[in-house]
């Protein structure tokens, strides 16, 4: 996985540095190193020499214990560069649901204070590569279940800066995958299921609502959730029901990830229920939750209104002419 770090050069002399939290989620197979193309993180090479090279570090231990390995920092370019090594915190980010990590800065609770690399600051000459040992130590009073994280190397140079003054700082991560022994619990939560529709104020233009809702995972095992929804309208009809989506792919033991899901083209007029179902495709964990819903789009329900009382205006007129005549 990779990221940037960007910072913004208000004056000549002044560079001031920010971590974006968001990464490149790698898929879980085949195993490969994490690379932006010019330099890559990964756990070094166990076993025989035919042994499949890992993608991740994945280590389970006890509380109170002490994990060693190795990481290799690979140098793709061919000019020398430097990297800072730590170990970090990884979480999902609230929008899409992403694996992100945490910024050096940042207060770390997990893989990030447990971490201690032998070296914070490698040199790594041009095509060569450079691999340093580390020890993660768990607290005696560490909470049992999955704890993620990732050993990140971040080249210290600035890259050229945009239009706007912004000058990119990259890095990657090998991610770690810790889980310490104890008590797992499996805990999945959907909150503030909301419908919102925008009815449009010219009849038969396009009309838009969006369902949105937040996934929770409320144990200490990472959970992987498939979401379908379906919307049942006022006799008992399907009126939306898109595919399953899997949001996001690894939901982190208490992360909370907001997903909106649009739904284009509406019913003119309808009312009823929307159910939020999320399934964890590695077990039997289901949680549903719902909230009501209208499509009503008040300009045509008052052109139909005007049209009903012209129509019972004539009806009326007509009736009084008639009498008359008579």
């Amino acid at each position: 996985m990779s990221h940037r770090t960007t910072s913004r050069r208000p004056a000549p002399l002044l560079v001031v540095l920010g971590l974006l939290a968001a990464l490149v989620a790698l898929p879980l197979s085949p195993a490969h190193a994490a690379d932006n193309g010019r330099w890559s993180v990964f756990p070094v090479h166990q076993g025989a020499p035919d042994t499949p090279a890992r993608a991740y570090f994945r280590m389970t231990t006890d509380r109170g214990a002490t994990v060693h390995d190795k990481v290799t920092v690979k140098n793709l370019d061919a000019r020398t560069a430097t990297f800072q090594l730590y170990g970090t915190d990884g979480y999902n980010t609230p929008r899409d649901g992403g694996f992100a990590v945490r910024n050096k800065a940042e207060r770390m609770t997990g893989v990030g204070a447990w971490t201690r690399l032998d070296r914070t600051e490698v040199t790594v000459p041009g095509g060569g590569q450079v691999t340093v040992p580390f020890t993660l130590t768990v607290p005696t009073g560490a909470e049992p279940g999955d704890h993620p994280g990732a050993i990140v190397a971040l080249d210290t140079r600035l890259g050229r800066s945009d239009g706007n003054g912004v000058a990119v700082q990259q890095a990657v991560g090998a991610r770690l995958y810790l889980k310490v022994n104890g008590a797992r619990v499996r805990g999945l939560r959907i909150d503030d299921v909301r419908f919102r529709y925008t009815a449009p104020l010219v009849p038969g233009a396009r009309r838009a609502a969006t369902i949105s809702y937040a996934l929770v995972n409320s144990g200490n095992v990472m959970l992987s959730p498939q979401v379908t929804l379906r919307a049942k309208g006022v006799f008992g009809h399907t009126a939306f029901e898109p595919p399953g989506r899997r949001l996001p792919a690894e939901l982190l033991p208490g992360q909370r990830v907001e997903v909106t899901q649009k739904w284009v083209g509406p019913p003119l007029v309808d009312w009823g229920n929307v159910e939020v179902t999320a399934a964890d495709t590695a077990g039997d964990l289901v949680e549903s939750a719902e909230v009501g819903y209208a499509t009503v789009n008040w300009t045509v329900v008052a052109l139909a209104g005007l049209v009903l009382a012209g129509g019972v205006v004539w009806l009326v007129l007509r009736r009084r002419a008639a009498a008359r005549t008579e």
